[in-house]
């Protein structure tokens, strides 16, 4: 998938400048694919040179002049193609995940408060979500919507969204609680050596410590 065809899709709901491409972006298209502004801008640029999309300007009285954009037959065509090729499965690329496939040989408690800061990350997103979801529906209940709804598509990469936010904050939150039971743990067999009562600090882990019992 390139730029282009969710700039495409994007534009679908109808015309739009480039600020508020960028702000459609942000709410709800960012949580299957990520742009800056000026990388939108420069890719309507682009697809308005190609004949993909049409702009017009409009005269504001108080404001400078913007330019509206929208989809045009030969963009709708493109989208066509597009949605007709074969998709390829996504990968995950996270340096949170290299992290914490590291945990064993870092400072776990630097570790534990960047899986919390996560956690908070993605409540704070599933709370952005179910906020759009429920201005999508309007009045209408979401069994209704989804059967009646006017636009559907953006309705279901919303939930897509909101349902991979909320696995990223489960998993955050356990991940941290278990991070932060073993370091207790091991903190713990410290504890006698602190004491005084001559025995070895148990600095290694518990599993490694119990495979050598």
């Amino acid at each position: 998938m390139a730029l282009r065809h969710a700039v495409l899709a994007a534009l679908l709901d109808g015309e739009l400048s480039g600020y508020q491409l960028a702000k459609a972006f942000d709410v709800g298209v960012a949580n299957f694919w990520h742009a800056l502004p000026q990388q939108l801008y420069a890719e309507l640029a682009r697809l308005e040179k190609e004949g993909l999309v049409a702009g017009r300007r409009v005269v504001q009285e108080t404001r400078p002049a913007k330019r509206l954009f929208h989809v045009t037959d030969a963009g709708l065509a493109e989208l066509e193609r597009f949605a007709a090729d074969t998709s390829k499965p996504s990968f995950i690329r996270d340096d949170l995940l290299v992290k914490v496939q590291a945990a064993d040989h870092v400072d776990a408690e630097a570790l534990i408060r960047q899986v919390e800061e996560r956690a908070a990350m993605a409540e704070a997103k599933i709370d952005l979500f179910r906020r759009i979801l429920r201005k999508m529906r309007g009045d209408l209940g979401e069994e209704e919507f989804l059967r009646v709804g006017r636009r559907i598509g953006p309705y279901l990469t919303c939930l897509r969204g909101l349902a991979f936010e909320e696995g990223n904050r489960d998993w955050c939150r356990r991940t941290a609680a278990i991070l932060r039971a073993r370091n207790a743990a091991v903190a713990g067999e410290e504890t006698p050596a602190v004491a005084g009562e001559g025995a070895a600090p148990a600095s290694r882990r518990p599993e490694v410590a119990r495979a050598d019992r």
